[in-house]
């Protein structure tokens, strides 16, 4: 059985739904960030970047969202979250998940944490400003790709779908958050909709009644 340490809608909300979707046998554990536990001395040797999630698959302490869902779905390919090898989506499954989480996420957690990046605290709201202007661009260009599409990736839902669910609703709070975006909207719609997304935000406490 997989062990999940997880925070509701941090980066764990991903490999949660990954794991949900693909019916695995898995068990939550919650590493309360109010309380700084993802800093404790028992987490830090599961994880040693104090960062959450983690995933423990037996012997394995595996960190890095996406390192996890990979593995999760070489574990478990009868899912069908990843594109086969040979699969002519398989490339565009890697430019996307690279783009969400190298590119995407980080501009994100910059924009959320504005005084790990500046030592002038006067500073952080200009930071603030500007990560929302850049990831806005990039709501905007996944809006764009998502024209006439169901999903990221070819015709049926993959791990970027996940990761993207989770990317926008972060943005929730912009000034033009990406439900309001034409194609990006509609396709977060249908994602809330689906029984995993729903499933795995009743036992977060996520509340899906913006999607609506």
């Amino acid at each position: 059985m997989y062990k999940l340490f997880y925070f509701p809608r941090n980066a764990s909300w991903a490999p949660h739904m990954v794991l949900h979707h693909m019916k695995a046998e898995y068990e939550l554990v919650l590493v309360d960030r109010k309380n700084n536990e993802q800093k404790s001395e028992s987490y830090m040797r599961l994880n040693p970047t104090g960062r959450i999630p983690t995933l423990v698959d037996g012997e394995l302490a595996l960190f890095e969202s996406a390192a996890i869902c990979l593995h999760l779905c070489e574990q478990n390919p009868h899912a069908n979250l990843v594109p086969a090898i040979g699969d002519p989506d398989r490339p565009k499954f890697h430019q996307w998940i690279s783009y969400l989480t190298t590119t995407v996420q980080p501009e994100l957690m910059i924009y959320f944490y504005p005084a790990k990046h500046t030592t002038d605290a006067a500073g952080e709201s200009a930071i603030v400003a500007a990560q929302e202007s850049r990831v806005a661009g990039m709501y905007s260009f996944l809006d764009e790709a998502l024209e006439s599409c169901d999903f990221l990736i070819g015709n049926k839902i993959s791990v970027c779908d996940y990761f993207l669910f989770m990317l926008s609703h972060w943005g929730s709070g912009f000034s033009r958050p990406p439900l309001l975006y034409p194609n990006l909207g509609a396709y977060l719609r249908r994602l809330a909709r689906r029984e995993t997304v729903k499933a795995v935000c009743a036992v977060e406490g996520t509340d899906l009644g913006a999607y609506n």
